[in-house]
């Protein structure tokens, strides 16, 4: 075998790219991973899980400089100095924005999935069914019944820790044990069940975090570093869990520092052969041939590659053939919620820095509740006490004060809600030809708003979570809306959408680009609805379903 020929390509390395590789791998097909960034590697390159916040110039926050130097990442809380070179260069990857769009990336092995939330939760059929339904966008071309079985192997090899609540708009999955509520959660919990009938439920978040040993990952230590990168590999990420096995069977390559600049189609077989790629070391031009490519870039990106792509037939490029690659753009809306204080339980405490929290699935738009907007969302929260961080040392003096910061403070618990965006044709990415990155490669521009129904959503949010604090007896309890950028939930979905007819999508119900159909596509892009849960672990059991079907086909010589 040529070293330019594989029998499959990966584009990206994140949660999405990480899956293909092991499943491509573990079916025997030799395959290159190829990577546009630098190379992490598991635990060694990982600067920071060990260090305390003083050892930290700036004791983890951000500088002047930084500000500076991040015009985009500053807008929000990932702007710090703990873990910034996880973070892409604003200066040499930039993008055009129309309307305001906050995108936070991870160009390096293993993506965002070395810095993800973690909460993981399957869709149901309230999801898969809505558009149809309401007659929003296009159908998704799959049901529940046809992704269970592949969440469930996700989850198993992932490591989903969690409870099985047994409530339908929230499907049950293959679980570790679940990580403990604290004592106030627990009542909270109790009381909020009872008040709303089993309507409303406040259930222990579904998390990424194992709880056991498993796979030669060692059980989560309650220390609440993930984002830094985990030396026991205790989260799920590419480089924990699914870089190992792909490479273990001796069919993976990873190639960093190359940027897929385009899929090589073949316009008499009408499918792709390879692809090209820039080293973004030294700007040399290579170029992969394989049988099946699996797009993997991260959601707006892999729609980049293929909106360059092919161009010669297809303007607006490879999968455009529908009039929808690009548009459809979603995320989740967020920064809103209500907290308050608890009284009481100041003998009671908690073990460790738990990576999870509580979570109260979607209610609204659920069974005969019929609001005045569409869809619906969940709340993510917990409670805790405040620690000595609470007071600022220059308001108070004398050994006093300083032997009360040493006790805990108040008990305090918020929930903060989540909701889905619709898949508005007119939000929408397009290439910016006239601006170019550092490799002289167009850049994207962002052309999306959340609408009014996502504005009144927003007002049950706030309302909604006062309300369930406050009936389960939580002391003055406020609303807030922190305003939400679109892109901040750091769940972009959409722009390559999947469907039943290539007249109104860009994606068959096998992840397959219509118009090259051994060209898959299964990280967000392919999302035909947001849902209101976050969406990577719909990723993971979308690209194994996907890879079984492609072996499948490539053994039948269809692909």
């Amino acid at each position: 075998m040529a070293n330019n020929v594989y029998d499959a390509i990966v584009i990206g390395s994140g949660i999405s790219g990480g899956w293909a590789a092991k499943e491509l791998t573990e079916k025997g097909l030799k395959t290159i991973m190829l990577e546009r960034g630098r190379h992490i590697e598991h635990v060694k390159d990982y600067p920071s899980p060990t260090k305390n916040i003083w050892e930290f110039p700036h004791r983890g926050g951000r500088t002047q400089k930084m500000i500076e130097d991040y015009p985009v990442l500053k807008r929000d809380y990932p702007l710090n100095e703990m873990n910034l070179d996880y973070w892409v260069n604003e200066k040499e990857s930039p993008y055009t924005e129309v309307k305001r769009f906050d995108w936070y990336r991870g160009y390096h092995t293993g993506g965002r999935s070395l810095m993800w939330g973690r909460q993981s939760y399957r869709h149901s059929d309230l999801d898969f069914e809505a558009n149809l339904k309401e007659g929003i966008a296009v159908d998704w071309p799959i049901r529940y019944k046809d992704i269970a079985p592949w969440y469930s192997y996700a989850e198993k090899f992932a490591g989903i820790s969690g409870n099985r609540d047994g409530l339908a708009v929230l499907p049950d999955g293959d679980y570790m044990p679940p990580m403990d509520m604290n004592i106030v959660e627990k009542d909270v919990a109790a009381r909020v069940k009872e008040h709303y009938k089993g309507l409303r439920n406040v259930i222990i978040g579904r998390t990424a975090n194992i709880t056991v040993p498993h796979n030669d990952r060692v059980n989560c230590q309650y220390q609440n570093k993930c984002w830094l990168g985990c030396n026991f590999g205790a989260y799920f990420s590419t480089q924990s869990a699914t870089l190992p096995v792909a490479r273990a069977t001796g069919n993976l390559t990873l190639r960093p520092f190359s940027i897929v600049t385009k899929i090589i189609y073949d316009k008499d077989t009408k499918k792709a052969k390879g692809v090209e790629i820039v080293d973004a070391e030294t700007n040399k031009t290579y170029e992969y041939f394989a049988k099946v490519v699996f797009v993997c870039a991260s959601s707006f990106n892999s729609t980049w590659v293929l909106m360059n792509s092919a161009t010669d037939i297809w303007p607006e490029g490879l999968g455009s053939s529908s009039g929808e690659l690009g548009h459809n753009a979603m995320d989740h809306h967020f920064r809103c919620g209500a907290s308050g204080r608890v009284e009481g339980y100041n003998d009671k405490y908690y073990f460790g820095r738990r990576a999870n929290g509580v979570y109260v699935p979607r209610f609204r738009n659920v069974g005969n509740d019929k609001r005045d907007y569409l869809r619906g969302f969940g709340y993510q929260g917990g409670a805790s006490r405040s620690n000595w961080r609470r007071d600022v040392a220059e308001l108070s003096i004398g050994g006093d004060f300083k032997d009360e910061l040493c006790e805990p403070g108040d008990w305090s618990i918020g929930l903060g809600a989540f909701g889905e965006i619709l898949p508005y044709h007119e939000n929408r990415i397009f290439l910016d030809k006239e601006k170019k990155d550092k490799w002289g490669l167009p850049v994207l521009s962002m052309d999306m708003e959340i609408k009014e129904n996502e504005l009144k959503m927003r007002k049950d949010m706030m309302q909604d979570g006062l309300e369930i604090l406050e009936a389960a007896g939580v002391k003055d309890v406020k609303s807030y809306d922190n305003v939400y950028g679109f892109g901040q939930g750091i769940h972009e979905m959409g722009t390559a959408r999947m469907g039943r007819d290539p007249k109104s999508s860009v994606l068959n119900g096998n992840n397959q680009v219509w118009d090259a159909l051994n060209v898959f596509v299964t990280d967000g892009a392919c999302m035909t609805s947001a849902a209101c849960v976050n969406p990577s672990l719909t990723y993971m059991a979308l690209t194994a379903r996907a890879v079984d079907f492609a072996v499948k086909e490539l053994k039948k010589q269809n692909l």
